[in-house]
């Protein structure tokens, strides 16, 4: 990595440790035998995009996914299965977080959904004990808030615009390497988090 002043987190897979077979698993036990042809590739794209971009509400996802499913069952367990997904931040990670704030400007940038962001915040809470994940950046940027998610170049070029960042100067962090060339052609620095590794194992 060149010399840098900024770091722009991913969080889940980076920050957030996630399971998506969990998710899945859990629609498979409410019968949605076809979950990986409705929520993988093709209708899915566009519909969780919709939800991470704010473009449809809580209540019509819901809807949508008790509709995609052929579900008759809660809300509650709807968003049960569909938080499934969310496990843990260890706690080595975020006293990394602490540290590098001491030398770095962070943010954070993930794209998610208004069910999600909910649950990682309980998730962080009951781990930690009082305050939140925001605390440990300057800002943080949730694509179902901005309107724009990754790798759309212009999510990026919003955050460093808005902060007035050098991009160059700038390290963006992710575990998906589409994200990190997304980043890239954006003018950042880009780190691509290999599967199994973490961040406590970079040369920071």
């Amino acid at each position: 990595m060149k010399e840098i002043s900024n770091i722009i987190f991913d969080l889940g897979g980076v920050l957030l440790n996630l399971d998506n077979q969990r998710t899945e698993d859990a629609f498979v036990s409410l019968g949605v035998g076809h979950f990986r042809s409705l929520f993988g590739h093709g209708f899915a794209a566009s519909f969780i995009r919709d939800y991470e971009i704010g473009r449809i509400s809580d209540r019509e996802f819901i809807d949508q996914l008790k509709q995609a499913g052929g579900l008759s069952v809660s809300d509650e367990v709807i968003i049960e299965a569909w938080n499934c997904m969310l496990l843990d931040f260890p706690t080595q990670r975020i006293e990394l977080l602490k540290e590098l704030g001491k030398r770095y400007r962070l943010f954070l940038f993930s794209n998610t959904n208004a069910l999600h962001l909910a649950a990682l915040q309980q998730i962080y809470r009951n781990t930690f004990g009082q305050g939140s994940l925001d605390d440990h950046f300057e800002k943080t940027y949730y694509s179902h808030i901005m309107g724009l998610r990754k790798p759309d170049r212009e999510s990026y070029q919003y955050i460093i615009t808005e902060n007035g960042l050098d991009a160059g100067r700038t390290l963006f962090v992710d575990d998906a390497l589409v994200n990190v060339d997304g980043a890239i052609a954006a003018g950042l620095q880009g780190y691509f988090l290999q599967p199994g590794t973490s961040i406590n194992e970079v040369d920071w």
